[in-house]
């Protein structure tokens, strides 16, 4: 016997409903406006039962209807005059949050993919990362509120090992998080609604897929530019999590130099070679000379010295040089369509790509591009994943 969902209709209706309601929502959003019966027709469904979602879409403000125009039947006859729908979707978006060492960032989409919403803010103590969080979670939402946005849900980006059932941080050891339950933290603080926890990498490889440098690219690989380096991996148009959920961590593999100590408490790691740390020691910078601990300013300000300052862009280049090598063997490996290097790499593109270009073109046709949607392409892509859910009918929109 099918038990009771929590509106006292059986689960399985509900499923369905919600899985109805995501292929008129995607046929939409694939294939542009269309009538009630059009849409019937697309998508297989009985023609009562779009009507009956389109009604309660348009109520949602996801859907506009326009004035009637007539119907075109395949024979090329015309029909009875139909409404076109489109998606409209202003009024209802999807939250993304990054939690970072020196920033948090947030951005919202509403179901269009439009941003409707974007922030950053300095994180000064890593260890209050989480009242960050609240804070900015917080506020942002007071804001789509104010502005008559519907927020159907949130997703923390982390840099870190996520346990994506329970969005339990794993490990995230730049923030100084240990097996902690963030998602239980953010619920209790903000209520009823739905927060979900994930990786910032794979969040930040979606949102370029999507809406950045990798779009219309079915295989991506995205290297985030941050304290932390990780990677997201996208085969055939879907992330890649792996077997238990920890792939991309390209950071913690033995690339670096022997001995230096890495936060994680081992050795050797890639990150201490390519991660922010290293680009301040090899250019002989500090967070405090630079005025910043954000990885795009304090990025962009060794660029400037760069051109007149020899020892600082010698040791971009051997930045650089260590970057390459890494990538070519993730370039050998993986085969990418495009490597997409985000945070404070995209400053120094002028100067890393050269060399970057050199070593992955000696063993790959992988393409290397810089991020466009910077230190937001982590935020973007945990809004979407929000939107994601909707589109795939597990998260309902009312």
């Amino acid at each position: 016997m099918t038990s009771p969902g929590p509106t006292g209709a059986p689960a399985a209706t509900d499923r369905l409903r919600r899985e109805n309601t995501a292929l008129v929502l995607r046929s939409l959003r694939d294939n542009g406006s269309a009538s009630r019966a059009a849409i019937a027709q697309r998508t297989g469904l009985a023609k009562a039962t779009v009507s009956a979602i389109v009604a309660e879409l348009s109520s949602a403000g996801a859907v506009l209807e326009s004035p009637a125009e007539p119907d075109v039947a395949p024979t090329g006859r015309s029909g009875r005059p139909g409404r076109p729908v489109r998606l409209h979707g202003r009024d209802t978006v999807g939250l993304g949050l990054e939690v970072n060492v020196g920033y948090l960032a947030a951005t919202a989409l509403d179901l269009s993919g439009r941003v409707v919403l974007s922030s950053q803010v300095p994180l000064e103590s890593d260890r209050a990362g989480l009242d960050g969080v609240l804070a900015l979670a917080e506020d942002s939402l007071a804001r789509l509120t104010a502005d008559g946005h519907r927020v159907l849900g949130l997703t923390l980006a982390v840099p870190g090992q996520v346990e994506l059932d329970t969005g339990r941080v794993i490990e995230a050891p730049n923030l100084h998080w240990h097996d902690r339950d963030v998602a239980a933290d953010l619920d209790h603080a903000l209520g009823e609604l739905t927060v979900r926890v994930d990786n910032d990498a794979n969040c930040a490889a979606a949102g370029e897929a999507a809406f950045g440098a990798g779009r219309g690219c079915s295989d991506l690989l995205y290297l985030t530019g941050t304290v932390g380096v990780g990677a997201g991996v996208v085969v055939a148009g879907e992330l890649r999590r792996g077997a238990h959920g920890l792939a991309g961590e390209v950071g913690h593999a033995p690339l670096g130099a022997a001995g230096a100590p890495c936060a994680c408490g081992r050795t050797g790691c890639w990150e201490t070679a390519v991660g922010l740390l290293a680009l301040l020691r090899e250019t002989g910078t500090s967070f405090a000379e630079l005025g910043s601990h954000d990885p795009v300013t304090v990025a962009s300000r060794i660029a400037e010295r760069c051109p007149d300052d020899e020892p600082v862009r010698a040791g971009v280049l051997r930045f650089g040089r260590s970057l390459a090598t890494g990538l070519a063997v993730l370039a050998a490996t993986l085969d990418p369509e495009v490597i997409v290097l985000g945070g404070s790499f995209v400053p120094l593109g002028d100067w890393l790509l050269p060399v970057v270009d050199e070593q992955v073109a000696a063993v790959s046709s992988s393409r290397v591009a810089l991020s466009t949607l910077g230190l937001h392409a982590a935020s973007t892509g945990a809004a979407a994943a929000v939107l994601g859910e909707v589109y795939a009918g597990t998260l309902a929109l009312a």
